[in-house]
């Protein structure tokens, strides 16, 4: 386990860190959503025979994991982003690979639009894209930013647990309850200008894999043209890289590799 501090008072995001093969320069950044952590999402992932070759990365971001989490971290998409950029930059990892997940690529589209010189490629995975309206009782970003912080922190937290189950709730239990909902705010609120503008201008290799049975993204077409590279992968969900392994793993591969 590695960790830099990345913020004036010295919170400290940590991650686990493979060293991939010998004679191999490439460093991979892997990135969860919201609620989750690095390692558990993605360790198999890091590991499999077509990733395994360069530095892997399993970075948790401030607030989850086995980062620290301040309370007095705002939490948007670009201080995640930010705080992300410190610790690559602790790591002497420049021009990677970021993989990212949910929340995650939503903070990998700012990490690359804001720190350019860190990221060579994106591969997104089912990653927010747009804003979304707070909704009440849903298992989901837009579930927790429904509540008010006050509400959230006095028994919103429970209810959440009850909703998400245990999959979910096995690594958000980890995440400062702060954390967890200005988190959420952000997310739902997203960026100006928004993540899906932003990965438009983008001129690196960008890759969004997203489950088949989903059907197309809302503007899929733009993201196309835009030289973006959709993947629908078969049978999965929205954890891809849980539900389907091995399709992730070359996917990945090939977004990484091209």
């Amino acid at each position: 386990m590695r960790n830099a501090h990345v913020t004036a008072n010295g919170a400290c995001i940590r991650w686990v860190e493979l060293p991939g093969r010998p004679g191999t320069s490439r460093t991979r950044v892997y990135l969860h959503g919201l609620g989750a952590s690095s390692g558990p999402y993605f360790t198999a992932s890091a590991v499999h025979p077509l990733l395994a070759d360069g530095r892997s990365l399993l970075m948790d971001l401030l607030g989850f994991g086995i980062s620290d989490r301040p309370t007095d971290f705002g939490y948007t998409l670009e201080d995640h982003a930010d705080a992300v950029a410190a610790a690559l930059e602790a790591a002497g990892a420049h021009g990677t690979d970021v993989v990212a997940h949910s929340m995650g690529g939503a903070v990998a589209i700012v990490l690359a639009a804001r720190h350019p010189h860190l990221v060579a490629r994106l591969v997104l995975v089912d990653a927010n894209l747009d804003p979304v309206a707070p909704a009440p009782a849903r298992p989901s970003s837009s579930g927790i930013a429904a509540y008010t912080e006050e509400e959230f922190l006095a028994g919103g937290l429970e209810e959440v647990r009850d909703r998400v189950g245990p999959h979910w709730w096995a690594t958000m239990r980890l995440a400062g309850p702060e954390a967890l909902h200005r988190s959420a705010v952000h997310l739902a609120r997203g960026t100006t200008p928004t993540m899906r503008e932003l990965l438009l201008d983008l001129k690196i290799p960008r890759t969004y894999l997203r489950p088949l049975d989903d059907g197309p993204l809302p503007g899929e077409d733009a993201l196309i043209e835009s030289g973006v590279r959709v993947v629908a992968v078969p049978d999965c969900g929205h954890n891809i890289m849980l539900d389907n392994p091995e399709a992730f793993a070359e996917e990945t591969a090939q977004a990484v590799n091209a």
